[in-house]
C-alpha cells in the first residue's frame, strides 16, 4: 500500500477539489495524509462561536471533521496565516503564507513527505485555480517540496474549464438557471481572484479520477465546513444530481507526464 499526501491552502479546500480522490485512495487502503498551509483566519466568521472560541479553533475542528469523512489517517498544520484575497490588507502580513519564504515553507513539508515515505503529493495547477494567492503559494512550495523530498509522483489539482463550460451550457439548454457567484457565466476569467480564466484547458489537463462513487463523502466532508456558509453554501444546495455530475470528476496535471488526457489513477497508487 502507498501513501498520498494532498497539500491544500485553507481549511475546506481538500473537500472541493481532492476530496473524492483522498476518500477513494482511502478506501482501496491506502494512507493519506492532509497538510493545511493556513488556518483559514480570513474566513468567515460565524454567528454561533462559543465565548472564547476562535475561528481558527473553529475551522481546525472541522477540518479534522471532514478528514474523518474522507478516511484521512492524519491532518497536520503548516502554522502559516491566511493571506486573504489579492490586495487584501493580509497580503502584507509577515506571518501569512504570502510571505513565506518558499525554501522555508517547502522545508516544512518536506519534513511531513519524508517522514510519511510519500508516493504522492498533489498541489495546484500553476495560478491555484482561482489566482488566490495562497493557492499559489501551494503550488510554489508544493513542487519545491516534492524536489527536496524526493517525492517523485507530483499531481496539480485543477478544475476542468472546458468541461464546467460544457457543463452550465448543458443545464441553461435545460431550463435550469443557473449562476456564478460574483461573475460571468460565460467568462471564466470573471471566477477568478487574478483575472485569469478558471482552472485549465481540456488539453492542458492529463488525469481523470473518477469518484462518482464518493461522491455523498465528498458531499459530506464540504458540510463539515458548517462555519463557511457563502463559500460552501453554494454548493451544497446544488441537488445531488447536479453536484453528482458537476463534481464527480477530479482532474490534475501530472508532472512530467505529456499535456493530454491518458490516466484515470495516480501512479504510485493503482
Amino acid at each position: 500500500m502507498g501513501t498520498l499526501v494532498c497539500f491544500h491552502a485553507h481549511p475546506d479546500d481538500e473537500s472541493i477539489g481532492t476530496g473524492g480522490t483522498m476518500a477513494k485512495v482511502a478506501e482501496a487502503g491506502h494512507r493519506v495524509v492532509l497538510v493545511v498551509a493556513t488556518g483559514g483566519e480570513c474566513g468567515e466568521v460565524p454567528d454561533d462561536l462559543a465565548p472564547g472560541e476562535t475561528l481558527l479553533a473553529r475551522r481546525r475542528a472541522e477540518t479534522i471533521r471532514s478528514a474523518e469523512v474522507l478516511g484521512v489517517a492524519r491532518v497536520e498544520w503548516l502554522g502559516y496565516l491566511d493571506s486573504g484575497m489579492t490586495g487584501w490588507a493580509q497580503n502584507g502580513d509577515p506571518a501569512s503564507f504570502l510571505q513565506a519564504d518558499v525554501e522555508e515553507a517547502a522545508v516544512r513539508l518536506a519534513a511531513i513527505l519524508r517522514e510519511e515515505h510519500a508516493d504522492v503529493v498533489t498541489l495546484y495547477d500553476w495560478h491555484g485555480n482561482y489566482g488566490h494567492p495562497d493557492h499559489i503559494r501551494v503550488h510554489q512550495v508544493g513542487h519545491r517540496a516534492a524536489e527536496l523530498a524526493g517525492t517523485r509522483q507530483v499531481y496539480e489539482s485543477t478544475f476542468n474549464r472546458d468541461f464546467m463550460l460544457r457543463q452550465l451550457a448543458a443545464a441553461r439548454e435545460a431550463g435550469a438557471e443557473v449562476e456564478i457567484p460574483d461573475g460571468d457565466i460565460d467568462d471564466p476569467a470573471s471566477w477568478t481572484d487574478d483575472g485569469r480564466p478558471f482552472g485549465m484547458a481540456e488539453d492542458e489537463i492529463t488525469t481523470r479520477i473518477d469518484v462518482a462513487d464518493f461522491v455523498e463523502r465528498k458531499r459530506s466532508s464540504l458540510a463539515c465546513h458548517a462555519s463557511q456558509v457563502t463559500d460552501s453554501g453554494f454548493f451544497l444546495e446544488m441537488p445531488l444530481e447536479a453536484f453528482s455530475t458537476t463534481f464527480g470528476t477530479e482532474w490534475y496535471i501530472h508532472k512530467g507526464v505529456p499535456a493530454g488526457i491518458s490516466e484515470d489513477t495516480l501512479a504510485g497508487l493503482d
